[in-house]
Protein backbone atom coordinates (compact mmCIF):
# COMPACT_ATOMS: atom_id res chain seq x y z
CA UNK A 1 0.00 0.00 0.00
CA UNK A 2 2.95 2.18 0.66
CA UNK A 3 4.93 1.41 -1.86
CA UNK A 4 1.85 2.39 -4.57
CA UNK A 5 1.93 6.25 -3.19
CA UNK A 6 5.24 7.65 -4.71
CA UNK A 7 3.51 6.08 -7.70
CA UNK A 8 0.35 7.68 -7.57
CA UNK A 9 1.81 11.11 -6.74
CA UNK A 10 4.31 10.54 -9.53
CA UNK A 11 1.09 10.08 -11.97
CA UNK A 12 -0.37 12.92 -10.59
CA UNK A 13 2.79 15.25 -11.39
CA UNK A 14 2.98 13.86 -15.37
CA UNK A 15 -0.91 14.12 -15.74
CA UNK A 16 -1.03 17.78 -14.59
CA UNK A 17 2.02 18.67 -16.98
CA UNK A 18 0.26 16.86 -19.69
CA UNK A 19 -2.70 18.75 -18.90
CA UNK A 20 -0.80 21.99 -18.46
CA UNK A 21 0.81 21.50 -21.83
CA UNK A 22 -2.60 20.69 -22.89
CA UNK A 23 -3.81 24.38 -22.24
CA UNK A 24 -1.12 25.99 -23.07
CA UNK A 25 -1.25 24.24 -26.64
CA UNK A 26 -4.80 25.13 -26.81
CA UNK A 27 -4.01 28.82 -26.40
CA UNK A 28 -4.18 31.40 -29.10
CA UNK A 29 -1.72 33.83 -30.12
CA UNK A 30 -1.89 36.47 -33.07
CA UNK A 31 0.74 35.43 -35.70
CA UNK A 32 4.13 37.71 -35.75
CA UNK A 33 4.57 40.14 -38.71
CA UNK A 34 2.34 42.72 -40.24
CA UNK A 35 -2.00 43.22 -39.17
CA UNK A 36 -4.28 45.40 -40.92
CA UNK A 37 -7.19 46.49 -39.03
CA UNK A 38 -10.41 48.20 -39.61
CA UNK A 39 -13.02 49.26 -37.16
CA UNK A 40 -16.67 50.24 -37.87
CA UNK A 41 -18.26 53.59 -36.45
CA UNK A 42 -21.78 53.18 -37.71
CA UNK A 43 -21.12 51.51 -40.93
CA UNK A 44 -18.23 53.92 -41.82
CA UNK A 45 -14.75 51.90 -41.22
CA UNK A 46 -11.44 52.93 -40.47
CA UNK A 47 -8.81 51.74 -41.22
CA UNK A 48 -5.63 50.67 -38.85
CA UNK A 49 -2.53 49.23 -39.20
CA UNK A 50 -0.23 46.83 -36.07
CA UNK A 51 2.58 44.85 -36.28
CA UNK A 52 2.98 41.74 -33.73
CA UNK A 53 6.32 40.38 -32.36
CA UNK A 54 6.38 37.45 -29.56
CA UNK A 55 5.06 33.84 -29.87
CA UNK A 56 2.53 34.57 -26.49
CA UNK A 57 1.54 37.41 -23.91
CA UNK A 58 4.22 37.27 -21.84
CA UNK A 59 6.85 38.31 -24.17
CA UNK A 60 4.61 40.01 -27.15
CA UNK A 61 4.79 43.52 -28.18
CA UNK A 62 2.12 45.35 -29.85
CA UNK A 63 2.78 47.90 -32.22
CA UNK A 64 -0.15 51.00 -33.74
CA UNK A 65 1.69 51.84 -36.99
CA UNK A 66 0.84 55.76 -38.49
CA UNK A 67 3.15 56.95 -41.13
CA UNK A 68 6.59 57.19 -39.69
CA UNK A 69 4.74 56.90 -36.01
CA UNK A 70 5.30 53.90 -33.27
CA UNK A 71 3.44 53.60 -30.43
CA UNK A 72 4.07 50.15 -28.46
CA UNK A 73 1.46 48.43 -26.31
CA UNK A 74 1.61 44.94 -23.81
CA UNK A 75 -0.52 42.34 -24.38
CA UNK A 76 -2.46 40.48 -21.32
CA UNK A 77 -4.28 37.05 -22.40
CA UNK A 78 -7.65 37.17 -20.61
CA UNK A 79 -8.78 33.34 -21.90
CA UNK A 80 -7.12 30.72 -24.16
CA UNK A 81 -8.91 32.49 -27.00
CA UNK A 82 -8.63 35.85 -25.35
CA UNK A 83 -6.31 38.90 -25.32
CA UNK A 84 -6.20 42.60 -23.92
CA UNK A 85 -4.21 45.38 -25.19
CA UNK A 86 -4.07 47.95 -22.28
CA UNK A 87 -3.98 51.67 -24.51
CA UNK A 88 -1.20 52.61 -22.21
CA UNK A 89 -2.39 55.63 -20.03
CA UNK A 90 -5.64 56.29 -21.55
CA UNK A 91 -8.19 54.47 -19.87
CA UNK A 92 -9.44 51.84 -22.85
CA UNK A 93 -8.01 48.42 -24.27
CA UNK A 94 -8.28 46.88 -27.54
CA UNK A 95 -10.06 42.84 -26.50
CA UNK A 96 -10.24 40.42 -29.53
CA UNK A 97 -10.56 36.86 -29.98
CA UNK A 98 -8.06 35.16 -32.07
CA UNK A 99 -9.77 33.03 -34.62
CA UNK A 100 -7.32 31.17 -36.42
CA UNK A 101 -3.72 33.27 -35.84
CA UNK A 102 -4.55 35.36 -38.54
CA UNK A 103 -7.88 36.66 -37.93
CA UNK A 104 -8.87 38.69 -35.10
CA UNK A 105 -12.32 39.75 -34.02
CA UNK A 106 -12.86 41.82 -31.27
CA UNK A 107 -13.50 46.14 -29.79
CA UNK A 108 -12.14 48.88 -28.58
CA UNK A 109 -13.88 49.27 -24.41
CA UNK A 110 -13.75 52.51 -23.57
CA UNK A 111 -12.79 51.81 -19.52
CA UNK A 112 -13.94 55.16 -18.39
CA UNK A 113 -16.16 53.64 -15.24
CA UNK A 114 -19.21 55.95 -15.93
CA UNK A 115 -18.98 57.85 -18.72
CA UNK A 116 -21.76 58.73 -20.11
CA UNK A 117 -22.83 57.49 -23.44
CA UNK A 118 -19.55 55.78 -23.67
CA UNK A 119 -19.79 53.54 -26.79
CA UNK A 120 -17.24 50.28 -27.69
CA UNK A 121 -16.27 50.16 -31.23
CA UNK A 122 -16.23 46.84 -32.81
CA UNK A 123 -13.56 45.76 -35.49
CA UNK A 124 -11.49 42.98 -37.38
CA UNK A 125 -8.24 42.07 -38.23
CA UNK A 126 -6.56 40.39 -40.97
CA UNK A 127 -3.06 39.37 -40.96
CA UNK A 128 0.07 40.19 -43.69
CA UNK A 129 -1.83 43.20 -44.88
CA UNK A 130 -0.03 46.47 -44.95
CA UNK A 131 -2.18 48.15 -47.24
CA UNK A 132 -4.72 51.13 -45.34
CA UNK A 133 -7.72 51.96 -47.69
CA UNK A 134 -6.58 50.27 -50.70
CA UNK A 135 -5.55 47.33 -51.59
CA UNK A 136 -2.38 47.61 -53.86
CA UNK A 137 -3.60 46.93 -57.72
CA UNK A 138 -6.70 48.58 -57.10
CA UNK A 139 -5.30 52.26 -56.96
CA UNK A 140 -7.11 54.75 -59.39
CA UNK A 141 -5.24 58.21 -60.53
CA UNK A 142 -5.05 60.86 -58.16
CA UNK A 143 -7.23 64.24 -59.84
CA UNK A 144 -5.31 66.67 -57.66
CA UNK A 145 -2.25 67.74 -56.05
CA UNK A 146 -2.80 67.72 -51.93
CA UNK A 147 0.77 68.44 -50.93
CA UNK A 148 1.01 72.04 -48.92
CA UNK A 149 -0.03 74.30 -46.43
CA UNK A 150 -4.13 74.03 -46.35
CA UNK A 151 -6.21 76.77 -44.53
CA UNK A 152 -9.01 75.04 -42.80
CA UNK A 153 -12.18 75.58 -41.72
CA UNK A 154 -14.00 73.47 -39.18
CA UNK A 155 -17.81 74.46 -39.79
CA UNK A 156 -20.33 74.14 -37.06
CA UNK A 157 -23.38 71.92 -36.50
CA UNK A 158 -25.80 75.24 -36.36
CA UNK A 159 -27.55 76.83 -39.67
CA UNK A 160 -25.00 79.99 -38.19
CA UNK A 161 -22.12 78.10 -40.16
CA UNK A 162 -19.80 79.67 -37.33
CA UNK A 163 -16.10 78.74 -38.18
CA UNK A 164 -13.51 77.37 -36.58
CA UNK A 165 -10.04 77.99 -38.10
CA UNK A 166 -6.99 74.76 -38.65
CA UNK A 167 -4.16 74.48 -40.39
CA UNK A 168 -3.32 71.11 -42.23
CA UNK A 169 0.02 70.23 -43.55
CA UNK A 170 -0.40 67.52 -46.18
CA UNK A 171 2.11 65.40 -48.04
CA UNK A 172 1.08 63.46 -51.65
CA UNK A 173 3.65 60.55 -53.08
CA UNK A 174 0.97 59.02 -55.74
CA UNK A 175 -1.91 57.73 -53.81
CA UNK A 176 -0.33 57.85 -50.43
CA UNK A 177 -1.55 60.87 -48.45
CA UNK A 178 -0.15 61.67 -45.03
CA UNK A 179 0.08 64.68 -42.87
CA UNK A 180 -1.34 66.75 -39.86
CA UNK A 181 -3.78 68.81 -39.06
CA UNK A 182 -3.45 71.83 -36.01
CA UNK A 183 -6.00 73.84 -34.95
CA UNK A 184 -5.07 75.71 -31.60
CA UNK A 185 -5.86 72.68 -29.30
CA UNK A 186 -2.72 71.01 -30.89
CA UNK A 187 -2.58 68.15 -33.30
CA UNK A 188 -4.34 65.37 -34.61
CA UNK A 189 -0.97 63.65 -34.84
CA UNK A 190 0.07 61.85 -37.79
CA UNK A 191 -2.35 60.69 -40.22
CA UNK A 192 -1.75 58.44 -43.61
CA UNK A 193 -4.27 57.60 -46.26
CA UNK A 194 -4.80 57.97 -49.69
CA UNK A 195 -6.11 59.76 -52.63
CA UNK A 196 -8.50 57.96 -55.16
CA UNK A 197 -9.27 60.12 -58.18
CA UNK A 198 -11.06 63.36 -56.62
CA UNK A 199 -11.54 61.57 -52.95
CA UNK A 200 -9.42 61.41 -50.34
CA UNK A 201 -9.13 59.92 -46.91
CA UNK A 202 -6.67 59.21 -43.93
CA UNK A 203 -7.03 58.04 -40.59
CA UNK A 204 -5.35 57.31 -37.24
CA UNK A 205 -5.13 55.46 -34.47
CA UNK A 206 -2.06 55.47 -31.51
CA UNK A 207 -4.69 55.14 -28.38
CA UNK A 208 -6.93 57.64 -27.47
CA UNK A 209 -10.41 56.51 -29.97
CA UNK A 210 -9.87 55.89 -34.00
CA UNK A 211 -9.84 59.40 -36.24
CA UNK A 212 -11.00 59.46 -39.70
CA UNK A 213 -10.81 62.50 -42.62
CA UNK A 214 -12.42 61.90 -45.50
CA UNK A 215 -13.17 64.34 -47.72
CA UNK A 216 -13.49 65.24 -52.12
CA UNK A 217 -11.21 67.77 -54.30
CA UNK A 218 -13.17 70.40 -56.59
CA UNK A 219 -12.42 71.20 -59.82
CA UNK A 220 -10.66 74.66 -58.30
CA UNK A 221 -7.91 72.56 -56.26
CA UNK A 222 -10.47 72.99 -52.99
CA UNK A 223 -11.36 69.96 -50.18
CA UNK A 224 -14.39 69.75 -48.80
CA UNK A 225 -15.37 66.59 -46.41
CA UNK A 226 -15.53 65.89 -42.78
CA UNK A 227 -13.75 65.06 -39.66
CA UNK A 228 -14.51 61.96 -37.78
CA UNK A 229 -13.38 61.01 -34.05
CA UNK A 230 -14.50 56.87 -33.58
CA UNK A 231 -17.33 57.74 -30.32
CA UNK A 232 -17.33 61.53 -31.33
CA UNK A 233 -19.40 63.35 -34.11
CA UNK A 234 -18.49 63.65 -37.47
CA UNK A 235 -17.69 67.58 -38.34
CA UNK A 236 -17.86 69.16 -41.92
CA UNK A 237 -14.93 71.07 -42.84
CA UNK A 238 -13.50 73.01 -45.54
CA UNK A 239 -10.10 73.75 -46.97
CA UNK A 240 -7.84 75.51 -49.54
CA UNK A 241 -4.37 76.02 -50.11
CA UNK A 242 -2.84 78.67 -48.66
CA UNK A 243 1.06 79.01 -47.71
CA UNK A 244 0.19 82.37 -45.51
CA UNK A 245 -2.00 80.80 -43.03
CA UNK A 246 -1.30 80.26 -39.38
CA UNK A 247 -3.46 79.99 -36.53
CA UNK A 248 -4.09 82.25 -33.80
CA UNK A 249 -1.25 82.93 -31.73
CA UNK A 250 -0.91 80.53 -28.84
CA UNK A 251 1.31 82.65 -26.45
CA UNK A 252 -2.34 84.77 -26.42
CA UNK A 253 -5.44 83.15 -26.09
CA UNK A 254 -4.89 82.40 -21.91
CA UNK A 255 -3.47 84.77 -20.21
CA UNK A 256 -3.85 86.66 -16.50
CA UNK A 257 -6.75 88.98 -15.98
CA UNK A 258 -6.23 92.62 -15.24
CA UNK A 259 -4.01 93.29 -12.24
CA UNK A 260 -3.50 89.66 -12.06
CA UNK A 261 0.61 88.63 -11.98
CA UNK A 262 0.49 85.28 -10.07
CA UNK A 263 -1.38 82.45 -9.71
CA UNK A 264 -1.75 79.68 -7.18
CA UNK A 265 -4.20 76.62 -6.30
CA UNK A 266 -4.38 73.97 -3.66
CA UNK A 267 -4.90 70.34 -4.97
CA UNK A 268 -4.22 66.91 -3.23
CA UNK A 269 -0.97 64.94 -5.30
CA UNK A 270 -1.14 60.94 -5.09
CA UNK A 271 -0.93 60.50 -1.65
CA UNK A 272 -3.60 62.87 -0.56
CA UNK A 273 -1.16 65.67 0.24
CA UNK A 274 -2.21 69.10 -0.40
CA UNK A 275 0.45 71.02 -2.98
CA UNK A 276 0.12 74.78 -3.50
CA UNK A 277 2.70 77.20 -5.37
CA UNK A 278 3.46 78.53 -2.23
CA UNK A 279 4.69 75.64 -0.41
CA UNK A 280 8.30 76.16 0.39
CA UNK A 281 9.48 73.75 -2.64
CA UNK A 282 8.62 76.09 -5.07
CA UNK A 283 9.73 79.15 -3.50
CA UNK A 284 13.14 81.05 -5.55
CA UNK A 285 12.40 78.10 -8.33
CA UNK A 286 11.18 78.44 -11.89
CA UNK A 287 8.13 76.43 -11.90
CA UNK A 288 6.69 74.60 -15.01
CA UNK A 289 2.53 74.38 -14.73
CA UNK A 290 1.28 71.99 -17.21
CA UNK A 291 -2.75 71.46 -16.79
CA UNK A 292 -3.34 67.99 -18.25
CA UNK A 293 -5.74 64.98 -18.67
CA UNK A 294 -4.45 61.56 -19.35
CA UNK A 295 -7.17 61.48 -21.68
CA UNK A 296 -5.90 63.82 -23.96
CA UNK A 297 -3.68 62.91 -26.72
CA UNK A 298 -1.59 66.03 -27.21
CA UNK A 299 -1.19 66.12 -23.06
CA UNK A 300 0.54 62.59 -23.54
CA UNK A 301 2.77 64.29 -26.41
CA UNK A 302 3.34 67.00 -24.57
CA UNK A 303 4.21 65.09 -21.46
CA UNK A 304 6.71 62.64 -23.61
CA UNK A 305 8.81 66.54 -24.07
CA UNK A 306 8.28 67.66 -20.30
CA UNK A 307 9.02 64.16 -18.57
CA UNK A 308 13.01 63.79 -19.59
CA UNK A 309 13.54 67.66 -20.19
CA UNK A 310 12.70 68.01 -16.30
CA UNK A 311 15.27 65.24 -15.25
CA UNK A 312 17.98 66.82 -17.07
CA UNK A 313 17.32 70.73 -15.59
CA UNK A 314 15.99 69.88 -12.22
CA UNK A 315 19.00 70.75 -10.68
CA UNK A 316 19.25 73.76 -12.32
CA UNK A 317 16.56 74.89 -10.06
CA UNK A 318 13.49 74.54 -11.92
CA UNK A 319 10.62 72.71 -10.54
CA UNK A 320 6.97 71.64 -11.74
CA UNK A 321 3.76 70.03 -11.25
CA UNK A 322 0.73 68.82 -13.61
CA UNK A 323 -2.54 69.49 -12.89
CA UNK A 324 -4.41 66.69 -13.69
CA UNK A 325 -8.65 67.20 -14.83
CA UNK A 326 -9.72 64.06 -15.08
CA UNK A 327 -13.19 61.99 -17.11
CA UNK A 328 -13.87 61.27 -13.60
CA UNK A 329 -14.62 63.51 -10.27
CA UNK A 330 -12.87 61.30 -8.34
CA UNK A 331 -9.54 61.28 -6.43
CA UNK A 332 -9.94 57.29 -6.44
CA UNK A 333 -10.06 57.03 -10.28
CA UNK A 334 -7.55 60.19 -10.23
CA UNK A 335 -4.50 58.12 -7.88
CA UNK A 336 -5.59 54.87 -9.96
CA UNK A 337 -4.78 56.71 -13.82
CA UNK A 338 -2.41 59.16 -12.74
CA UNK A 339 -0.23 56.38 -10.61
CA UNK A 340 0.16 54.28 -14.15
CA UNK A 341 0.85 57.75 -15.92
CA UNK A 342 3.41 58.97 -13.44
CA UNK A 343 4.95 55.03 -13.51
CA UNK A 344 4.55 54.92 -17.79
CA UNK A 345 6.38 58.43 -18.56
CA UNK A 346 8.49 58.35 -15.19
CA UNK A 347 7.66 61.41 -14.15
CA UNK A 348 9.45 62.92 -11.49
CA UNK A 349 7.95 66.41 -10.30
CA UNK A 350 4.10 66.77 -8.64
CA UNK A 351 0.94 65.66 -9.94
CA UNK A 352 -2.48 66.88 -8.24
CA UNK A 353 -5.83 66.37 -9.04
CA UNK A 354 -8.10 69.73 -10.28
CA UNK A 355 -11.22 68.10 -10.71
CA UNK A 356 -13.32 66.90 -13.57
CA UNK A 357 -12.21 67.33 -17.24
CA UNK A 358 -13.87 70.93 -17.99
CA UNK A 359 -12.92 73.87 -19.40
CA UNK A 360 -15.26 75.88 -17.26
CA UNK A 361 -14.38 73.55 -13.93
CA UNK A 362 -10.63 74.62 -14.66
CA UNK A 363 -10.95 78.32 -15.63
CA UNK A 364 -12.89 78.47 -12.05
CA UNK A 365 -10.16 76.04 -10.48
CA UNK A 366 -7.18 77.87 -11.40
CA UNK A 367 -7.62 81.48 -10.25
CA UNK A 368 -6.65 84.18 -12.00
CA UNK A 369 -6.84 83.05 -15.47
CA UNK A 370 -9.15 84.61 -18.10
CA UNK A 371 -10.13 81.63 -19.80
CA UNK A 372 -8.75 77.79 -19.94
CA UNK A 373 -9.08 77.78 -23.66
CA UNK A 374 -7.06 73.90 -24.29
CA UNK A 375 -5.68 70.57 -22.88
CA UNK A 376 -2.99 71.01 -22.46
CA UNK A 377 -2.10 74.82 -21.29
CA UNK A 378 2.13 75.30 -20.31
CA UNK A 379 1.64 78.06 -17.52
CA UNK A 380 5.38 79.63 -16.31
CA UNK A 381 6.28 80.82 -13.57
CA UNK A 382 9.93 83.18 -12.75
CA UNK A 383 11.57 82.87 -9.50
CA UNK A 384 9.64 85.94 -7.96
CA UNK A 385 6.47 83.50 -8.73
CA UNK A 386 5.09 85.64 -11.45
CA UNK A 387 3.75 83.86 -14.64
CA UNK A 388 5.70 85.06 -17.51
CA UNK A 389 4.28 83.31 -20.46
CA UNK A 390 1.53 81.00 -20.65
CA UNK A 391 0.77 78.87 -24.28
CA UNK A 392 -2.29 77.15 -25.21
CA UNK A 393 -2.11 73.47 -26.50
CA UNK A 394 0.68 71.24 -27.76
CA UNK A 395 2.38 70.83 -31.25
CA UNK A 396 3.77 67.37 -31.63
CA UNK A 397 7.08 66.20 -33.79
CA UNK A 398 4.96 65.54 -36.73
CA UNK A 399 4.41 69.43 -37.16
CA UNK A 400 8.42 69.79 -38.23
CA UNK A 401 9.33 73.68 -37.67
CA UNK A 402 5.94 73.70 -35.63
CA UNK A 403 7.50 71.95 -33.09
CA UNK A 404 10.89 72.70 -33.56
CA UNK A 405 9.88 76.30 -32.62
CA UNK A 406 8.23 75.44 -29.67
CA UNK A 407 10.77 73.71 -28.26
CA UNK A 408 13.67 76.22 -29.09
CA UNK A 409 11.15 79.20 -27.11
CA UNK A 410 10.69 77.00 -24.63
CA UNK A 411 14.47 76.34 -23.68
CA UNK A 412 15.37 80.32 -24.24
CA UNK A 413 12.56 81.10 -21.74
CA UNK A 414 13.74 78.97 -19.31
CA UNK A 415 17.31 79.59 -19.40
CA UNK A 416 16.67 83.24 -19.35
CA UNK A 417 14.44 82.34 -16.47
CA UNK A 418 16.78 80.46 -14.49
CA UNK A 419 19.61 83.00 -15.22
CA UNK A 420 17.78 85.01 -12.89
CA UNK A 421 18.88 85.73 -9.07
CA UNK A 422 16.79 83.92 -6.56
CA UNK A 423 14.91 86.88 -5.00
CA UNK A 424 14.62 85.19 -1.29
CA UNK A 425 18.38 83.71 -1.60
CA UNK A 426 19.87 86.48 0.63
CA UNK A 427 16.80 86.07 2.79
CA UNK A 428 16.88 82.38 2.91
CA UNK A 429 20.93 83.02 3.91
CA UNK A 430 20.02 85.14 6.16
CA UNK A 431 17.32 83.16 7.82
CA UNK A 432 19.69 81.13 10.03
CA UNK A 433 21.88 83.53 11.94
CA UNK A 434 18.97 85.27 12.99
CA UNK A 435 17.44 81.79 14.55
CA UNK A 436 20.86 81.09 16.16
CA UNK A 437 20.73 84.66 17.86
CA UNK A 438 16.95 84.22 18.57
CA UNK A 439 18.15 80.49 20.50
CA UNK A 440 20.49 82.53 22.19
CA UNK A 441 18.84 84.76 23.92
CA UNK A 442 15.82 82.54 24.88
CA UNK A 443 18.62 80.08 27.01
Amino acid sequence: MNSARPLLRLGAVVLSIVVAGAAHAAAKFPQEGVWRGEFNVDGDPIPFNFEVKGKDAKDAKFTLVNGTRRDNFVVERVSDDTLSVPMNTYDAALVFTVVDGKTLRGEYRDLVPHRQGARNIPFTAEYGKNWRFVEPGKDRAPQGDLNGKWAVLQLDKSARADKREQVALLKQDGNHLSGVFMTVVGDTRELEGTVQGNRFWLSHFSGPSPRLIKGTIDEDGNIQGAFGSGIYNVVRFEGRKDANVELPDPYQLTYLKDGQKTIDFSFPDLEGRQVSLTDPKYKGKVVIVEVIGTWCPNCTDQTYFLAPWFKQNHERGVEAVAVAFEQEDSFAYFQKVLGKFKQYFDVRYDIVFGGLADKKVATEKLKGLNYMAAFPTTIIIDRKGEVRQIYTGYTGTVTGEYHEQYVARFNALLDQLLAEPDPYASTAGAAEPAAQAQLAIAR
